[in-house]
């Protein structure tokens, strides 16, 4: 959620893959529903896969709503254009609950459950289905994209799309190279992420990737300060918001992403690093049995209404 990112890499397009025109996003969820979004937007034909169809039918609802928020922002009060941009871009998605009739895109991002398992089932599958030019990217947020991809046979058109929540709103791609990704498949997906209105930033498969590699100790210490009883929650996100320019302090941030997917984050990290840092944190670990998880549950650090 930082506002400091890096500025999009530069590349000659000559020695890229051809430009990506079909993409097949597979996850209905929040992540899912909003990369398909923002490549319909950019004029890209976009199937969503889940295998829930009430997730599908959520997404699409979602998508439209969203659309008509970018439309009055871009068109102001010119009702005839907002309506032509969000029908044209909603009438390029289309859903399915079967993964075989989506396989035929030009790019292909699993926006699936944060499982190294079923993640792979998934990939396996894909690399199998999928025509020969596809590219295979994950939005994982932690896991390791090489072991995630270790039984496909793509490895070379196959790497980390990592983006973040809200898609439609959130500027930055993190751009993952596995051990094996070629350097057109590489430059592609950096093209593939300008053209979806992102800075793109690259990162090795390390732990975290760069991200949630430095907002792991801060959201960790954030929470040992609080259950310490050394500040209250409040001053500790006041004193990030106006003494460090965080458009968040760590606690709401927590809250948003969802208390789960943090512990989750630094569960992952400390197996992979031995960091302390990354240790369990107890407080954390309480809340999130208690189902305490943010703003999804509508109680995390804070109250919300659901």
């Amino acid at each position: 959620m930082n506002k400091f990112v890096g500025l999009t890499r530069k590349f000659s397009s000559s020695s890229s893959l051809n430009a990506i025109k079909t993409v097949t996003v597979v996850g209905g969820g929040l992540m899912g529903s909003g990369i398909a979004q923002v490549a319909a937007q950019a004029g890209q034909n976009v199937t969503i896969v889940d295998i829930k169809p009430e997730l599908l039918d959520k997404a699409q609802k979602s998508i439209h709503n969203n659309l008509t928020r970018v439309g009055k922002k871009m068109y102001k009060d010119d009702s005839a254009k907002i309506e032509n941009f969000v029908k044209e871009s909603y009438n390029r998605i289309q859903v399915s609950t079967k993964i075989e009739d989506a396989v035929k895109a030009d790019l292909i991002i699993e926006a699936i459950v944060e499982k190294l398992d079923v993640k792979q089932e998934l990939f396996n599958k894909l690399d199998q289905l999928a025509p020969e030019h596809t590219i295979l990217a994950t939005n994982t947020s932690s896991i390791s994209i090489n072991e995630i991809g270790a039984g496909i046979k793509r490895k070379d058109r196959y790497g980390g799309l990592h983006f973040f929540n809200p898609v439609p709103v959130m500027r930055l791609l993190e751009v993952i190279k596995g051990d094996h990704i070629s350097e057109a498949t590489y430059q592609t997906m950096m093209e593939w992420g300008k053209s979806v209105g992102k800075t793109c930033i690259t990162c090795k498969d390390t732990p975290g990737f760069v991200v949630n590699r430095l907002l792991g100790p801060y959201s960790a210490e954030a929470i040992r300060l609080y259950e310490r009883g050394d500040a209250s929650k409040e001053d500790i996100d006041i004193g990030m918001k106006l003494g460090a320019g965080y458009p968040m302090g760590p606690f709401e941030l927590a809250d948003y992403t969802g208390l789960d997917t943090n512990k989750f984050v630094l569960q992952v990290m400390y197996e992979k690093t031995n960091n302390p840092v990354f240790k369990p944190i107890p407080l954390l670990d309480k809340m999130v049995a208690e189902g305490k998880l943010g703003i999804k549950s509508g109680e995390g650090f804070y109250q919300y209404r659901k």
